[in-house]
């Protein structure tokens, strides 16, 4: 076939038009399927760290904060609570917390970064009930540790596993570790932030 009569200067244009339309098209096709691969703004937002002012929180009271779709406990306790945790040491499978979920800056009997707030996740570590607040001291109604040894703590309603007020295990009981301690750190002196590791602030 000759090439007479074709103009060759619309043909390159024809080709380098054609060539264009198909990278864009190409390019427009790309990018939202490569964005299907970043998490969705609502699974973003459930591994977010959570705010919480602690600032109206009387000592002795406890509130209850979500977190990844967690409860997360968060108690004021108080300076009798805090002097009565090293007399527990011997009832508890865990007492210096060795085993225990906790990030590492978490240290001591108290389990927290302050003394009197303690912040842990509110699920029992045998098979993940919500334990109940119960900072009464002496409840009779809970068995081996109840009546005057019971000095405050959580209680799992569902297989009788008992927690003392740094969320450690009492022994003889299903649980077998101490309750999880998330990562958090504060924001000034009464704004709590639960999901942040308090190093990396």
């Amino acid at each position: 076939m000759s090439s007479d009569g074709v103009n060759s200067g619309r043909r390159k244009f024809l080709t380098a038009a054609t060539s264009v339309v198909g990278v864009v098209g190409a390019v427009g096709i790309a990018v939202p399927f490569v964005g299907s691969w970043n998490p969705s703004a609502k699974a973003k937002a459930a591994g977010a760290p959570v705010k919480a002012d602690v600032s109206q929180l009387e000592p002795g009271q406890m509130v209850v904060v979500e977190w990844r779709g967690k409860p997360v406990y968060v108690v004021n306790r108080t300076e009798s609570q805090l002097e009565a945790l090293p007399s527990l040491d011997s009832q508890l499978k865990d007492p210096e917390s060795l085993i225990s979920a906790q990030p590492e800056y978490i240290h001591g009997i108290d389990r927290s970064i302050k003394p009197n707030l303690l912040v842990i996740v509110g699920l029992c570590t045998h098979l993940g009930c919500a334990p109940k607040f119960r900072p009464e001291v002496g409840a009779a109604d809970l068995e081996g540790s109840g009546g005057k040894e019971w000095l405050g703590g959580f209680f799992c309603p569902c297989h009788g596993s008992k927690f003392d007020l740094s969320g450690r295990v009492y022994n003889g009981v299903p649980a077998s570790s101490n309750l999880e301690v998330p990562p958090y750190t504060f924001e000034g002196d009464n704004v709590l932030l639960i999901g942040v590791d308090w190093e990396a602030v």
